[in-house]
C-alpha cells in the first residue's frame, strides 16, 4: 500500500541515468549524499487585454519548464555521484540525461534532463567537499500516477 499523508523529503526515490539519454532502467542510480533537494517550475504566460474585459488582463499558460537543485557532499566511488561530477568537465549532448523521482504514494515522474553541474567538489578546508547541480528540464516530462494511468 501506498504510504499517505505528509512525509519527509528522504523518502522521495530519486535517480539519475548513468549512460545518459540512453540510459534503462538498470543504469538509473541514487546520487549518494544528497541533502537538500529543491525543484522549480517555471510558467510562461501569455498576457493580453481585449476590449471585452474593460480593462483586466486575460492570461493563458503556454508553456512549462522545472529544474531540480541538489546539493550534497562529493562522494567518490558512487556510481551516480561519480557520473553527475563528471558532467562539470563536458558540454553539448554529453549533459544530457533522464531523471526519475518515485513519490512515497507511488506517483512516479520520469524525465530528459540537461545536467549542469554547479560546484563539483570544494568548501572550507573544514568541510566535506560538495557537490551541487541543477537538472534542466528537456521536453515534456512523463507523470505516472500510482495507478499506472496517465
Amino acid at each position: 500500500m501506498a504510504n499517505l499523508g505528509v512525509y519527509p523529503v528522504f523518502d522521495l526515490d530519486f535517480k539519475i541515468g548513468t549512460k545518459g539519454r540512453t540510459s534503462a532502467e538498470a543504469d538509473m542510480a541514487v546520487i549518494k549524499d544528497m541533502e537538500t533537494f529543491s525543484p522549480s517550475i517555471d510558467g510562461n504566460v501569455e498576457e493580453w487585454t481585449p476590449m471585452d474585459t474593460e480593462g483586466w488582463v486575460r492570461r493563458l499558460m503556454t508553456g512549462k519548464g522545472f529544474s531540480i537543485a541538489l546539493n550534497g557532499k562529493r562522494h567518490v566511488g558512487d556510481p551516480g555521484n561519480d557520473y553527475v561530477a563528471a558532467l562539470a568537465w563536458k558540454s553539448g549532448l554529453q549533459c544530457s540525461s533522464k531523471a526519475a523521482i518515485v513519490f512515497p504514494d507511488g506517483d512516479k515522474l520520469e524525465f530528459d534532463c540537461i545536467v549542469n553541474v554547479t560546484t563539483p567538489f570544494g568548501g572550507d578546508s573544514t568541510n566535506v567537499s560538495g557537490l551541487e547541480l541543477e537538472l534542466q528540464s528537456d521536453g515534456k516530462p512523463n507523470y505516472i500516477p500510482a495507478g499506472g494511468g496517465e
